[in-house]
């Protein structure tokens, strides 16, 4: 189990803070506010995940800044992001973000067009594909929020089976994490729990 740090609109000297504490991995939601961060935290070798949306006039940004992005849900986007990629950086670590609860005004591929989008992507060389990412819309309950989180599962698991080295899980959140955990999350994204509330 991975914990990402989730440091959108907080300033650089709490991400700081934070690696300092012993957290090396932080989510932003914002590509702009990351790439700042990023530069000007450099020297402290973190490891940056982009987990909001990528635009296409900013997937040169996030190929060149970041270590991994999470919320690729279109082929054009991987192709752009595989394109920009600077060949003296390791491959950018991936993500695809999947629709499981078919929420009207969340982003993700739907879930029967994941395995051909998650085929096209491996094979991307600038690109690896790690896993699933998934942020549902919130749930009445536990059980609820479980069984929504053990979709994401079943699709990871069918698309292992299919012959893809996944190792990823990215789901849970500071409200819903416990469910997303029972159901197999590898990676939780908290922000709230880390740097407080936000203004």
């Amino acid at each position: 189990m991975r914990l990402l740090a989730v440091s959108k609109t907080f300033p650089s000297d709490a991400v700081a803070l934070a690696h300092a504490a012993g957290q090396n991995a932080f989510g932003e939601n914002y590509i702009q506010e990351g790439v700042e961060k990023i530069t000007s935290l450099a020297s402290l070798k973190l490891e940056w995940h982009c987990i909001g949306p990528i635009q296409s006039n900013k997937t040169r940004q996030v190929a060149e800044h970041f270590d991994w992005a999470q919320t690729i849900d279109r082929l054009k986007t991987a192709q752009r992001l595989d394109q920009q990629r600077p060949d003296h950086l390791p491959p950018l670590q991936v993500c695809l973000q999947v629709n499981v609860d078919g929420g009207s005004t969340k982003s993700g591929v739907s879930p029967d067009l994941l395995p051909d989008l998650a085929h096209a992507v491996a094979a991307l060389p600038r690109l690896r594909l790690r896993g699933l990412m998934c942020i549902p819309e919130p749930a009445p309950d536990f059980e609820a929020a479980c069984e929504v989180f053990g979709r994401a599962r079943k699709l990871f698991d069918a698309l292992n089976a299919r012959g893809l080295q996944l190792d990823t899980l990215s789901m849970g959140m500071t409200a819903d994490l416990e469910a997303a955990i029972q159901a197999g999350s590898t990676m939780v994204r908290v922000g709230t729990a880390i740097f407080g509330h936000r203004s």
